[in-house]
């Protein structure tokens, strides 16, 4: 007798189904949000957004797609991201507000957490995919309504970021790494899609009156001279690993300034 099978899932550990597969461009369901936390990092509530451990964002109503479960910046990492930015922020007086900007928006967390830790700020971002552009401006409503989010390429949105004399700049810059990570060399941050040194060059241009402060998200890996390089158009730099991981796979940010020094 002939016995039919169903053919076993491919697990959501796999990070090339969620980011390249059939999974990338569909909308997760809970379970299979908590599968991939519980699969890839033993933790089912890895995927922390906003506050909220994934059943309780879940019920408010934020959605994600694949690729941007993978991509996104969960709780953890942007908290200290924020409190870091903001110990660095403090010291410089600002008479006016400070101008938070995240060209590349995806799920907006750090930008959430960046404005819940830097008191007089005001959040806008920029999001070129409209699938995520739509997704995201529904999550948002969700959860908060002090981001201004627009749909649109960086280089051309930047001139819609309008700063008074007063107010003062952050930067938080986190493009898609693609292919610029190698597990032996490091993040070569020459090779993100579009690269963090041609960002940071392109806003300078921009802004060149302008105090601001660039929260670069790197990874524990770095190639020491994309690193140096970068660091080469900044006028203060200040370098963090965290250590939610385990060593050699960490998270961090590097901080750096262009019209002033803490």
């Amino acid at each position: 007798m002939n016995e039919h099978r169903k053919e076993p899932e491919t697990p959501l550990h796999d990070r090339t189904l969620l980011l390249h597969g059939s999974k990338r461009n569909e909308l997760l369901t809970l379970e299979e949000v908590r599968r991939y936390g519980s699969d890839s990092f033993s933790d089912p509530d890895f995927i922390r957004l906003y506050g909220m451990a994934p059943a309780q964002w879940y019920a408010r109503g934020v959605r994600l797609l694949g690729r941007t479960a993978v991509e996104c910046t969960r709780d953890a990492v942007a908290d200290r991201i924020g409190q870091d930015v903001a110990a660095v922020a403090a010291s410089l007086p600002v008479g006016g507000r400070w101008i938070v900007v995240d060209p590349f928006a995806g799920s907006c967390n750090t930008l959430y957490w960046i404005l819940r830790h830097v008191p007089r700020s005001r959040g806008i971002a920029f999001e070129f995919d409209p699938q995520v552009y739509h997704l995201t401006k529904q999550n948002l409503a969700a959860v908060d309504h002090t981001i201004d989010l627009k749909r649109g390429d960086y280089r051309a949105m930047l001139g819609q970021v309008d700063a008074a004399r007063d107010d003062a700049m952050i930067l938080f810059v986190a493009p898609p790494w693609g292919t610029a990570l190698n597990e032996v060399e490091g993040l070569d941050l020459r090779r993100t899609e579009p690269p963090i040194t041609e960002i940071i060059g392109k806003v300078g241009d921009r802004f060149p009156a302008s105090r601001i402060l660039f929260a670069v998200q790197v990874y524990e890996k770095l190639d020491k001279g994309s690193l140096a390089e970068l660091r080469g158009k900044l006028d203060w730099s200040d370098l963090k690993i965290y250590d939610f991981n385990v060593p050699g796979r960490n998270h961090g940010v590097l901080l750096g300034t262009r019209g002033w020094t803490p």
